[in-house]
């Protein structure tokens, strides 16, 4: 790149984008032996975090025949049974977890140095549950989650908010707005859950637990 053009970013502008982090650690020994209780700490020191805009958000990568996806969702449950997020069973990720169950969650809290990275497998919860979390919705989105038909073509933005109008009218309000046949959740089985603390010089703390026939076991690897 020239420079010239004032909406462009220079190579040497973006090599230099770096930033020093800072003492605190991860030491085994302040870590839950729980993985999961780990994460519940972490995700509600995240939420006491004035910094972070919404703790909850993960990045989702699913697997195609050709490539990785990623997008952006949120976790709205997190146990035993693993990491649960909700969306429409039409859109392109619910499509590639029907093919290939095996994806990857991230949490990029940056703001306290820290990333939790999931692997694991994906399958739907049930229709029950489906539906009683979508009663608790905003009125707003439960009608857009009628009237997106996720990952398909637009036109135009108009068109969306055309159907988006439609379904305000034809379920107003104050009104019981039915859950879409199409949507529900999936819950995310955990089969490694890996706890990032940034570190001086690049040596970043790195604890790593795999489930081991149904046993938590921690590891420290190499930043």
């Amino acid at each position: 790149m020239t420079g010239t053009n004032p909406t462009e970013i220079d190579r040497a502008a973006i090599r230099a984008m770096r930033r020093s982090y800072g003492e605190q650690g991860l030491s085994e020994e302040n870590v839950l032996a729980d993985p999961i209780k780990q994460f519940q700490l972490w995700l509600k020191q995240a939420a006491e975090n004035q910094f972070i805009v919404e703790p909850n958000a993960m990045v989702l990568s699913t697997v195609s025949e050709n490539a990785p996806t990623s997008r952006t969702v949120l976790l709205k449950d997190v146990d035993n049974e693993g990491f649960t997020f909700f969306t429409n069973y039409e859109s392109r990720k619910s499509q590639q977890i029907s093919n290939n169950a095996n994806v990857s969650l991230l949490f990029p809290w940056y703001s306290m140095e820290r990333q939790v990275i999931v692997l694991g497998t994906a399958k739907k919860i049930s229709e029950q549950e489906s539906k009683d979390y979508f009663a608790t919705r905003p009125w707003s989105s439960q009608i857009g989650a009628w009237a997106s038909s996720q990952s398909a073509p637009l036109a135009s933005r108009e068109e969306l908010e055309k159907r988006w109008k439609e379904f305000a009218e034809l379920h107003p309000e104050g009104s019981e707005v039915p859950k879409p046949p199409h949507w529900g959740g999936f819950v995310v089985s955990p089969s490694s859950i890996e706890f990032w603390q940034g570190r001086y010089s690049r040596l970043h703390d790195r604890l790593r637990f795999t489930n081991e026939n149904g046993n938590w076991q921690m590891r420290r690897v190499y930043p």
